[in-house]
């Protein structure tokens, strides 16, 4: 998983708690990396889930909701360095379309050796976009925060409906996105 993620993290993490809880966390996860990120480095996704469950062992929040929140944050930070993701699409729909096709496209540019989920989507509905998520990692929780952050910056009137596919193992989803009347 590439160091930008880590690096956010840490600091939302010192944002929204403190960096006593930083600090806290990354001694008691027992990193390979010893925490130590950087933005452009490779780490293991296992890390960050160490990480997470120690945020959650300590301020009482579910991992999965720490998770969700974590994808809302990365989005407003992904756009902060890449406006031009949101600048060439009008609405949330013609965004989330284009993850596949334009914006890993991009990202793998920016890093070659990126891992990055697949989806699929049904777009045969002007007032619903379904899109299904799949990853080797467990990170469904991830890209519903991140689905949730476009929705924000996008200020539409949106209903998500999550569906695990295969297990519950959050390593494949179906989000359907429908337009509130």
């Amino acid at each position: 998983m590439k160091g930008i993620v880590f690096t956010t993290f840490i600091e939302m993490v010192e944002q929204k708690f403190s960096l006593a809880i930083v600090d806290q966390i990354i001694n008691d996860s027992d990193l390979p990396s010893g925490g130590s990120y950087t933005s452009v480095g490779t780490y293991d996704h296992g890390e960050i889930l160490k990480l997470v469950v120690q945020l959650s062992e300590r301020t009482g929040i579910p991992v999965s909701d720490l998770v969700r929140v974590f994808g809302e944050y990365l989005f407003g930070q992904l756009i902060e360095l890449y406006p031009q993701f949101v600048q060439t699409n009008p609405n949330l729909f013609d965004f989330l379309s284009k993850v596949d096709s334009y914006i890993h496209v991009e990202v793998r540019k920016l890093y070659p050796d990126a891992e990055l989920p697949g989806f699929e989507y049904d777009t045969s509905d002007s007032e619903k976009f379904v899109m299904i998520y799949r990853s080797s990692r467990p990170f469904a929780d991830l890209a519903e925060g991140l689905i949730l952050g476009a929705v924000g910056h996008y200020g539409e009137q949106i209903d998500i409906l999550r569906e695990a596919l295969l297990d519950s193992s959050g390593t494949a989803a179906r989000f359907t996105l429908t337009k509130r009347s």
